[in-house]
């Protein structure tokens, strides 16, 4: 299937930034499906109106890319046929850069984005998919940092396979999350609650 770049309706860095994500190793084939239904869905976009819409699930898909980029190459240097693995250093370094990373996104978004969303989208609220998903990961990721800051402190060893462990425990939640969350904020979506003026005052 061929794609012609020139007509997609996506910010140029973001392109940039995803061609750049696409050729890290092992990268899943859920983040490759996920963003080639984006980037198809934005290049159909004929009119402004859409790209209103959309324009949180374009935001919103970036930081994404960025996690699935750090998630992916934390797991793989827990591969034990990796054959150039990560110092300790450099892996305890990648997964706390990981973890902080999705912590502060997810503090933002709680703080800033679902309670405003939260008005007209259940999905947002106390009891949608987004807070329920936010918890259920935080039970593997805040196990992660700590693991990896008793690794940096020297109180614990680093086992490659401990840290691969942890992440298992969480990395389906998280990966049906990161699908999930940007096609709830997809224009087509949007648009059954959200008149375009509603959208352009939107304070993110």
């Amino acid at each position: 299937m061929r794609i012609n770049l020139v007509v997609l309706r996506v910010p140029w860095h973001i392109v940039v930034f995803t061609i750049l994500t696409l050729s890290a190793a092992s990268l899943k084939r859920r983040a490759i499906i996920a963003l080639f239904s984006r980037m198809v869905q934005a290049s159909s976009a004929t009119t402004p109106d859409f790209a209103t819409f959309d324009r949180l699930a374009v935001q919103m898909s970036y930081y994404h890319n960025m996690l699935r980029g750090s998630w992916t190459e934390l797991y793989a240097g827990t591969d034990p046929d990796a054959r150039k693995p990560p110092s300790p250093s450099q892996l305890i370094r990648v997964g706390l850069h990981f973890c902080r990373h999705l912590e502060t996104h997810h503090d933002i978004e709680e703080a800033h984005w679902f309670p405003v969303l939260g008005r007209k989208m259940e999905a947002f609220r106390a009891t949608g998919f987004a807070k329920k998903q936010h918890k259920e990961m935080h039970k593997g990721l805040d196990k992660l940092s700590r693991y990896l800051i008793a690794c940096q402190q020297g109180s614990e060893d680093l086992r490659r396979d401990r840290v691969r462990e942890i992440m298992d425990s969480f990395g389906d939640v998280l990966w049906l999350h990161l699908d999930e969350e940007v096609r709830e904020l997809g224009g087509e979506n949007m648009s059954k609650f959200w008149t375009l003026q509603e959208m352009r005052n939107l304070p993110f």
